[in-house]
């Protein structure tokens, strides 16, 4: 399995246009975050993990030009904002693209994008094809899928389970019989907006904790704002088998 993050940033803490903190001012690569997001291969299949507003520059920056599916963790706007960019491989693959997603986040999609689920769609609009999961694991052409039902303040949010790989964000609360699903997992990604407290969102410390209880052997920071601060200093702060991921980091897991 091949996992590259398309993005590892959130709208979260950003500062205002023509900030010059320290983040903004870095001239490290991997300071430099899109909206979260991840692209899982296994095999011949390629399943992206949130299509946020920079959807298409992610696409292009990674010349991907095979998508098989869409899994959506939720319904808010930066993780959903670029859903309607799949027309690009509508065209090149000439067929509806799967959006899995629960119940609530595709009644949000729905609406959202109502031009593309109109009886008479208009010509050109992004053909989709919605699919509702709940806790059930599912295929996606022949890849396991394991929804893992965390909390976002009041908002249930699905993260997955990708063979030995995990993937959580937008999360302030794992489900004590949510994590039994993850028990195992060689790789967990999870979500680590900031150091001070967040309604919404685990902390720095609070994911250190976490990834902790898991006892998972290798585990990367993702949903980071400006507010955590340079990834370099982070890095130095970090035991050894967690990091903080970076826009483009590609991983391979047996």
């Amino acid at each position: 399995m091949k996992v590259t993050f398309l993005g590892t940033g959130t709208s979260q803490g950003v500062p205002v246009i023509g900030c010059r903190c320290e983040v903004c001012r870095s001239l490290d690569f991997r300071d430099k975050r899109l909206r979260t997001s991840v692209l899982v291969e296994t095999g011949n299949t390629a399943i992206v993990i949130d299509t946020g507003p920079d959807f298409r520059q992610q696409m292009l920056r990674l010349s991907v030009r095979k998508l098989d599916a869409v899994l959506l963790t939720h319904s808010h706007k930066d993780h959903i904002a670029g859903l309607d960019d799949v027309r690009a491989f509508n065209f090149l693959q000439n067929r509806d693209m799967p959006v899995y997603g629960t119940a609530p986040t595709l009644a949000r999609i729905t609406e959202e994008f109502y031009y593309a689920f109109s009886q008479n769609p208009y010509p050109g609009v992004p053909r989709l094809t919605k699919i509702t999961f709940d806790g059930t694991p599912f295929e996606i052409e022949g890849t396991p899928v394991v929804p893992i039902r965390v909390m976002h303040h009041r908002m249930p949010v699905a993260g997955f389970r990708i063979g030995d790989f995990t993937y959580i964000t937008d999360a302030n609360l794992i489900p004590e019989e949510e994590r039994e699903k993850i028990d195992g997992t060689r790789v967990l990604v999870i979500n680590a907006l900031q150091r001070d407290s967040h309604i919404s969102h685990f902390t720095l410390s609070q994911a250190l904790e976490v990834i902790g209880e898991l006892k998972v052997p290798q585990a990367y920071l993702t949903h980071i704002s400006h507010k955590l601060g340079l990834h370099a200093q982070v890095q130095k702060e970090l035991p050894d088998h967690v990091s903080p991921a970076f826009d483009g980091l590609e991983l391979s897991i047996p």
